[in-house]
């Protein structure tokens, strides 16, 4: 099931169920958080309440995304309860352009490895949790709060202190900590995770600083597992020309932890178990236009798809 957030005519927020280019109205429901927690009460999984509250009223996709009125799938009454995070080096494609940014000057240290590639052999050869026993902990970080999401189709908006701003095309698992303080996955969703590269490309050590920027998920929260090999497609789009395109392999056939792994060392803090708290959490990108040297100017269309979701992720790069 493919679940959207979004706002009708009158600004009122709505909740519906995507299929195809057309979204069916929910009923009784106003936001996804509350479909959870209506299931959670009755006992139910997420797609059996929504379908039990579908509604007769269906609208068209593109016309809610030509007005700008999608919002993310899936945020918390008060933005300050939502968690946004995520892991790198987690993808067996990702490793080489981000150690471009790492290497180290010393020419006598070739042979040597960089923190970058460590990091990365620590999750090839132990990232994959099984059985309840941990792996290794992957590279992580803290993006923001609530107030760091920009809806689908709206403007990631680049601040004037920043060097850059560059797509990180990646899917990011949705979860709500229930009541007793257990993470729940409510599915997964597309995400522009949005980094300023040339400050990480200073020094590593700048990573923590070069990722407190907008990012953007959605537009679908697609419920399910997901699957092992999936196939994407990052563009950039400039007055209405492609100037950067590659494709992106993710699933767990394609990276260096599973996702239980990664699920399992950002949940293992009390502090991201905090009951009613909303968390985006994103698994890491393969693919970079920053490392084929894109420089994105503003005006410029990022736009992410991928096989198991139905609409691509858009946003406008606005720089202040």
């Amino acid at each position: 099931m493919k679940i959207v957030q979004f706002t009708d005519q009158n600004a009122r927020r709505r909740v519906g169920i995507s299929e195809g280019d057309r979204i069916t109205c929910l009923t009784e429901v106003s936001t996804t958080y509350d479909l959870f927690r209506r299931a959670r009460n009755r006992n139910a999984t997420i797609e059996e309440t929504a379908d039990a509250l579908r509604g007769k009223k269906t609208l068209d996709y593109a016309e809610l995304a030509a007005h700008q009125r999608l919002l993310p799938p899936l945020d918390h009454p008060d933005p300050y309860h939502t968690w946004i995070t995520g892991t790198g080096l987690t993808h067996l494609g990702s490793a080489s352009s981000r150690d471009e940014m790492h290497k180290k000057l010393n020419a006598g240290d070739e042979e040597e490895l960089t923190d970058t590639m460590k990091m990365f052999r620590m999750g090839l050869e132990n990232g994959t949790m099984s059985g309840g026993k941990p792996a290794s902990q992957p590279e992580w970080f803290f993006k923001g709060n609530g107030l760091m999401a920009t809806s689908p189709e709206k403007p990631l908006t680049l601040p004037s202190f920043s060097m850059d701003g560059g797509e990180e095309s990646e899917i990011a698992g949705l979860y709500i900590i229930d009541d007793e303080g257990t993470p729940q996955r409510l599915g997964f969703a597309l995400a522009n995770e949005f980094s300023d590269h040339k400050m990480e490309k200073i020094n590593y050590l700048y990573l923590a600083h070069s990722k407190l920027r907008p990012c953007s998920y959605g537009p679908e929260l697609r419920t399910g597992p997901l699957p092992a090999d999936i196939s994407g497609r990052s563009r950039i789009y400039r007055d209405g020309n492609i100037v950067w395109e590659k494709q992106f392999l993710t699933g767990e056939e394609n990276m260096t932890h599973n996702i239980a792994n990664l699920e399992y060392h950002h949940f293992k803090y009390d502090i991201f178990r905090q009951p009613r708290d909303v968390h985006i959490h994103m698994f890491g990108t393969s693919v970079l236009s920053f490392a084929d040297g894109i420089e994105p100017v503003d005006g410029d269309l990022f736009e992410i798809k991928a096989d198991f979701f139905t609409h691509p992720l858009r946003n406008r790069l606005k720089t202040t």
